[in-house]
C-alpha cells in the first residue's frame, strides 16, 4: 500500500509529503472555479517526485463545457491522473449516472494519455451509482481501516479519513508500479 493525500486551496501550497507517494490535487469546480493554489501545489508535489493526480468536482448539467475546463486547468502531463469527485454539491444536487459517465468519457476522449478515474464515497458508489462505471479505476472514499474499503468493488485508491487532512492508500506494490500504471493509459 502507497501512501497519498488529496488537497484543495484549503491546504497550504507547501503540505508535507514525507512518507507520501501521491497526491490529488483540486483542479477545477463546475465550470467556472479554479483551484487559486493549483500550480504552486503541483509543484510542492512535482518537486518531491510523487505522482501527481487532479480532480474536478462535478456538478449536474454542462457536461463538455466541465470537462472542457477541467483539462484546460490541470497540467497536462503524460503519467498525471485526472479524477472526477462525484458527490452532492453546495446546493444538495448531484450530476446524475449519466452525466457522471458522460463526464469521464469526455474528459478521456479530451485526454486520451492520461488515466481518469472516479472518485465517490461509499454512499453514492453503493447507493446511487448505477451504472458502475468509473473510467481507469475506482477512488473510493469509506473512513476505515486504510486499505479495507467496505465494497466488494475492485479499487485502486482509498481515502480512509479526512482528519487533519485527506488521507489515501493505493493499491500498488511501488510507487514505480503507480507511475507505471498512470503512464500507460
Amino acid at each position: 500500500m502507497l501512501r497519498g493525500i488529496d488537497v484543495s486551496s484549503y491546504q497550504s501550497s507547501s503540505y508535507d509529503t514525507d512518507g507520501l507517494s501521491f497526491v490529488f490535487i483540486k483542479a477545477t469546480e463546475g465550470r467556472t472555479y479554479t483551484n487559486p493554489k493549483l500550480a504552486a501545489q503541483t509543484k510542492t508535489a512535482r518537486d518531491a517526485g510523487l505522482v501527481v493526480g487532479y480532480y474536478h468536482f462535478l456538478w449536474p448539467g454542462n457536461l463538455t463545457a466541465q470537462a472542457e475546463h477541467f483539462v484546460s486547468k490541470a497540467p497536462e502531463r503524460a503519467g498525471e491522473i485526472l479524477a472526477v469527485d462525484w458527490e452532492t454539491t453546495g446546493d444538495g444536487t448531484h450530476a446524475t449516472n449519466a452525466e457522471k459517465d458522460r463526464f469521464i468519457r469526455k474528459v478521456k476522449e479530451l485526454r486520451p494519455n492520461n488515466r481518469v478515474v472516479l472518485y465517490a464515497n461509499r454512499n453514492y458508489w453503493l447507493d446511487i451509482d448505477k451504472t458502475s462505471y468509473a473510467g481507469d479505476a475506482l477512488w473510493i472514499a469509506d473512513y476505515v481501516t486504510a486499505g479495507k474499503p467496505r465494497i466488494k468493488a475492485k479499487w485502486l485508491f482509498h481515502q480512509y479519513t479526512d482528519d487533519p487532512v485527506d488521507k489515501n492508500v493505493a493499491d500498488f506494490a511501488s510507487k514505480a508500479a503507480l507511475r507505471a500504471w498512470a503512464e500507460n493509459a
